[in-house]
């Protein structure tokens, strides 16, 4: 019989027993369970297709969850309705795509104000705080230019910005370094968990690349679903169908 039980009071999130299957009947997740740490920036590592996005994304309300529990501050998100995830991803979380995705028709600080102004934050405030945080990652020259006037890792800066600026609880950042070149990607990760670990905000960052490691509290390694204990990732460019892993007991 299932029994549920409680999440830790010291865990901002906390998930049991996670699975998730796609609509082809391929499954996505086979029995996940972490926790995060109020504060705490988490890396979940591991190669692409081993669930790392699909594990965000029901952390984060924009899935699901078909089996399994999903906490956020002991409020049930697995029990909450699509309005109830909707606002709550508005109010308490962020997220940060792969790849840049900015609104062409708006300029660098209006990209950043954007999520502050639909809350119903004014013009103003919302322009001060999007400023401040594109200065924080050394793109506040740029705050009136277009997107399409940026090179790419500073487009990705303004999404970080975008993200950081309505002072999330929990920022989720979804390889947020992969189309970077390593040194763009080393700079930007490096530049979002230093950002956030100075405002108290807790991150849930993944990464196909295991060098994210060193630059979050805690790591967490994922391989076709599963959590396991290690995963030696091939050099990039290399057939990820290499990775060698022993799961967890």
């Amino acid at each position: 019989m299932y029994v549920m039980v409680a999440p830790p009071d010291n865990d901002v999130l906390w998930a049991r027993a996670l699975h998730f299957t796609y609509n082809d009947g391929s499954p996505a997740l086979s029995g996940v369970s972490l926790g995060v740490q109020e504060g705490e920036v988490l890396a979940v590592i591991g190669p692409r297709g081993s669930g790392k996005t699909t594990l965000l994304q029901c952390l984060a309300g924009l899935l699901p969850v078909r089996r399994g529990e999903v906490w956020f501050n002991s409020v049930p998100v697995h029990k909450m309705g699509p309005m109830d995830r909707e606002r709550l991803r508005r109010d308490r979380f962020s997220w940060i795509d792969p790849a840049p995705s900015l609104v062409p028709e708006l300029n660098v600080w209006e990209n950043a104000a954007l999520p502050l102004m639909l809350r119903g934050t004014s013009r103003r405030r919302a322009k001060t705080a999007a400023l401040e945080w594109l200065e924080r990652l050394d793109v506040g020259k740029a705050a009136r230019k277009r997107p399409h006037q940026l090179v790419q890792s500073e487009r990705q800066r303004v999404c970080i910005a975008r993200a950081l600026a309505p002072s999330p609880t929990v920022l989720f950042a979804d390889e947020p370094g992969a189309p970077l070149h390593r040194s763009d990607r080393t700079q930007v990760l490096r530049t979002l968990t230093t950002a956030a670990r100075s405002h108290g905000i807790t991150v849930v960052l993944s990464s196909y690349e295991a060098d994210a490691a060193p630059l979050a509290d805690r790591r967490i390694t994922l391989l076709d679903g599963r959590r396991v204990n290690t995963v030696q990732l091939p050099p990039v460019g290399e057939a990820e169908g290499r990775a060698a892993c022993s799961l967890s007991a």
